[in-house]
């Protein structure tokens, strides 16, 4: 189940594509309405930091990407309450419009994060944009 439907979080991200927040905005990550999407810039590195309001132990997370615009060389951080790194892990998602789940290694979730960034080193996309319809964390 996604926990980001039951808890209060907040969200950042790296660049929107042309700055048209209205139409392509973080938000749309998590709006569950399969028409919209955060779209990023050009460019690389891009990136998504999800704050939670109280700390939790996450077992994995999945995203659901654009096929031609998924991240290629990709990791998760996570950080704890008081900022420091957690638990640093690759990821790598396919080019595909699917939803893919991922799983967090056992030693992580052990720890409680308050925070976790997504990391996109490179993108399918020979521009360097991400489109994300949908991200979701477990616990």
């Amino acid at each position: 189940m996604n926990i980001l439907t039951e808890v209060k979080f907040t969200c950042r991200v790296s660049s929107v594509l042309n700055k048209e927040v209205k139409q392509y905005g973080k938000h749309f990550m998590f709006d569950t309405k399969a028409d919209t999407s955060w779209s990023s810039d050009e460019g690389t590195p891009q990136w998504i930091t999800v704050s939670l309001n109280d700390p939790l132990i996450i077992s994995g997370f999945s995203f659901q990407f654009q096929g031609g615009f998924a991240g290629l060389k990709s990791e998760m951080i996570m950080y704890s309450d008081d900022g420091a790194q957690l638990h640093k892990e690759p990821f790598y998602p396919e080019d595909i419009n699917s939803p893919q789940q991922f799983q967090v290694k056992d030693t992580a979730r052990e720890k409680a994060c308050s925070k976790i960034k997504f990391v996109f080193e490179s993108s399918t996309d020979l521009f360097g944009r991400i489109i994300v319809y949908d991200l979701q964390l477990f616990n």
